[in-house]
């Protein structure tokens, strides 16, 4: 990675809403613009998930399936941006927002944090596509996957934004498999707290100085853990201010 940890200081900065700063889904949903609009009201960074829509336009949805979220039977990448746009997420006014209006959005206002979510062999052009929607985008954002087949295209598809690996796991496998993203420039780790301290994480921290966030973190004990084994937190549930 061509940027240092200091470059990337914007990252760890904040708590970072994860998928926005929802409810749990109770009236203000995940990765909607309702919830986006609530972490930029408390000065948080933001966690997005995206998925390539069958027309080739990124979306912002967490599940490959559109049941937990929308109801609707289906999956994501079998419907287009448009045909997601008309579906309201969990009942509410809100709808299935494309990454262009996310960004549209959050201006700038706050870092955030885009999740690429693939399926092998049916995601052809979802980095580029979110490279090209960042391309026009004046404020601070990056990209990770857990799909390793993803990030071996972040340096030749989204080549300057700064790409991240997201993780989970302490087997001897799991590890070995992590430590060979480095050879792909990634810049960050999104780690699972509870798989922390690690021997990855320790290493890309103290020899890398690579910065380290953590998923998903809903109560005190897991606040306490990231601050001890990384640099910022990823959250929902409370109320980190």
């Amino acid at each position: 990675c061509r940027m240092t940890r200091q470059g990337l200081s914007w990252l760890t900065a904040r708590p970072i809403a994860h998928r926005g700063y929802h409810d749990m889904n109770r009236r203000r949903w995940e990765n909607t613009l309702s919830a986006f609009s609530a972490a930029l009201d408390r000065g948080l960074a933001i966690e997005c998930d995206v998925h390539l829509a069958a027309d080739g336009v990124p979306v912002v949805f967490h599940d490959h399936e559109l049941r937990r979220l929308t109801g609707r039977e289906g999956r994501v990448n079998e419907m287009t941006s448009g045909e997601l746009a008309s579906l309201p997420v969990g009942g509410t006014g809100d709808h299935v927002p494309s990454l262009a209006e996310t960004l549209a959005l959050v201006s700038g206002k706050v870092p955030i944090v885009i999740e690429l979510k693939g399926i092998e062999g049916r995601d052809d052009g979802l980095v580029r596509a979110v490279a090209s929607q960042l391309a026009g985008y004046s404020g601070k954002a990056a990209i990770m996957s857990f799909d390793h087949h993803l990030i071996r295209r972040f340096p030749t598809d989204a080549p300057g934004v700064p790409g991240g690996l997201t993780a989970e796991g302490t087997g001897v496998a799991e590890i070995e498999a992590h430590f060979a993203m480095l050879a792909h420039g990634i810049c960050f780790a999104s780690y699972n707290v509870d798989h922390l301290p690690n021997p990855f994480v320790t290493f890309v921290r103290e020899r890398l100085s690579m910065p380290v966030i953590t998923w998903t973190v809903r109560d005190p004990e897991r606040v306490r853990r990231t601050f001890e084994n990384a640099d910022q937190m990823t959250f929902e549930g409370f109320d980190p201010n």
